[in-house]
């Protein structure tokens, strides 16, 4: 072979190597910072008033604020189930969180890998198996600690890391990024413990909001009138939120939190006890009972959930200040959401599970410059469902037909598309922690209807339009008949097009 040939050779796969190149770069980054139990109603952008999320109030004032983004099973794993296969509980088979995740299935990150993305999950996956489908992946073991917690790498073995778990999370995240490929795009998840029960603030962050009183929400001494499985729960704030696990009053006797004070380095220690050593001498000396002592536990709960956010938005702008710096911001998808809401004292509840509208909505604040116009806002339907395909077409593959969600792209390129006009919901773990029974049900623009099963057997519905919070229950008025047999049609359609089999069973009965 003369010079001349190896030379048009050499220059021809070049330029096949420079195309491969530009393919790649072209393809947007994607970052999903996911959090644990965000309520949205704790966020800046959705109306909060007490300055905790300045970071995400700038997300959302770049990119898109998504008012009804909703959650298929509000509960951790599953919620994590359903993001990562774009399957409902029941067919991707995490159901609740005493299952087994089988990582090994079809998840989205394994075929943007498959396409030539670089993929990793860092922080909290609470999946119970080992994450499978990522080139990367660092996880906390189960729940994970605030404190100085233990991370899994991918050799298996557990290390413990010192520290606040959320500038942890980060911490890794960015030396991840530091180490990539620059030549391939990246999608990873920032798995994030923060704001899960029991809300332990970072000590930067202690008593940042004991000058609020913050007000009772309307519905706190709900009596649940002929509402039967809010009767039954046990996630109020009045009985169920311990003194010591959830509140740390050490002389409590459920003050297992101590445990997690144990493992704090001295320095920790010294300004935890200094700080909720003197809340405990003021809450002794007042000998609370009643209504004073349900109201003293919400402020408390309250105060330390917002202290434990504020590490949370510190952190999501550590994020957006590397992709700034590293001139990553206009070509890389930032995505912030929750695994589910949370109750902040509506109802008189703390915790999730339920399908009313706290733990079903999730926060969802999307930046995509190439698409998304700064401050727009959508009160379009999605469900977490949708995340798989739409990372999925953002990234130029292909969507499996096993996929039940739908791609969120229509509405990334106009706010006012839609890809649905209903919710599903199903949960599954009863009996289990907080007793709320098994249910599922369909949420439209306007009505929720909700069907209980197994253990007892009822129907549920609202008006969200008349009746946002829920307190009414309209099911069985004669005037709502026919509203009611049409939505019941909706979700006999939806049980089928889902293949929900044990709905579909359920709704077969005849009460």
């Amino acid at each position: 072979m003369n010079r001349g040939a190896r030379f048009f050779i050499a220059l021809g796969i070049s330029l096949l190597s420079f195309k491969s190149f530009a393919q790649q770069s072209s393809r947007p980054n994607i970052v999903v910072i996911l959090t644990d139990d965000h309520a949205v109603s704790t966020i800046g952008a959705y109306g909060s008033k007490y300055g905790a999320t300045p970071n995400l109030d700038r997300l959302a004032k770049e990119g898109a604020r998504f008012n009804r983004a909703f959650v298929a099973n509000s509960i951790c794993g599953p919620s994590r189930a359903v993001l990562l296969t774009g399957k409902y509980s029941h067919i991707n088979g995490m159901r609740d969180n005493r299952d087994r995740f089988d990582a090994s299935q079809d998840v989205f990150p394994a075929r943007l890998k498959e396409s030539g993305f670089q993929t990793a999950w860092i922080g909290k996956w609470h999946l119970v198996s080992y994450p499978q489908g990522f080139d990367y992946w660092k996880i906390l073991p189960g729940q994970g600690l605030y404190y100085n917690p233990g991370m899994i790498s991918m050799a298996g073995d557990t290390t413990r890391h010192d520290g606040y778990a959320t500038d942890i999370i980060t911490q890794e995240t960015i030396n991840w990024l530091d180490k990539r490929d620059q030549t391939k795009p990246f999608f990873v998840v920032v798995g994030e413990k923060a704001p899960h029960r029991t809300w332990m603030p970072d000590t930067t962050d202690l008593g940042k909001f004991d000058h609020i009183n913050f007000p009772l929400p309307k519905n706190f001494y709900d009596q649940y009138e002929n509402r039967i499985a809010a009767q039954m729960q046990d996630m109020s704030i009045e009985k169920t939120m311990k003194l010591g696990y959830d509140l740390k009053m050490s002389s409590e006797p459920d003050a297992s939190a101590s445990s997690f004070v144990k493992r704090m380095s001295p320095e920790q220690r010294e300004k935890w006890n200094t700080y909720y050593n003197k809340i405990e001498k003021d809450f002794l000396k007042k000998k609370l009972t009643g209504k004073a002592l349900i109201e003293w536990k919400f402020q408390r709960y309250m105060r330390d959930y917002y202290s434990t956010t504020l590490s949370l938005d510190r952190n999501i702008g550590k994020i957006l200040d590397y992709l700034d710096k590293n001139n990553l911001s206009k070509n890389t998808i930032v995505v912030y959401t929750s695994d589910q809401g949370f109750y902040m004292g509506e109802h008189g509840w703390f915790d999730k599970r339920f399908m009313y509208e706290e733990s079903m909505r999730t926060p969802l604040i999307i930046r995509y410059p190439e698409l998304i116009k700064p401050g727009t806002v959508s009160n379009q339907m999605i469900s977490n469902v949708d995340f798989a395909p739409t990372f999925l077409e953002v990234a130029g593959v292909a969507i499996p037909k096993e996929i039940q969600g739908k791609s969120m792209m229509p509405l990334l390129k106009d706010s006012k598309a839609s890809i649905r006009n209903s919710a599903y919901y199903h949960f599954f773990e009863y009996p289990g922690e907080h007793s709320v029974l098994k249910h599922f049900g369909i949420r439209t623009i306007r009505y929720k209807l909700i069907r209980f099963y197994d253990h007892k057997n009822f129907w549920e519905l609202y008006d969200l339009e008349k009746d946002p919070n829920e307190m009414n229950n309209i099911y069985g008025q004669k005037k709502y008949e026919s509203l009611t047999a049409d939505l019941k049609k909706q979700l006999e359609h939806l049980c089928i097009e889902n293949k929900d089999t044990e709905a579909l069973k359920a709704l077969s009965q005849k009460l």
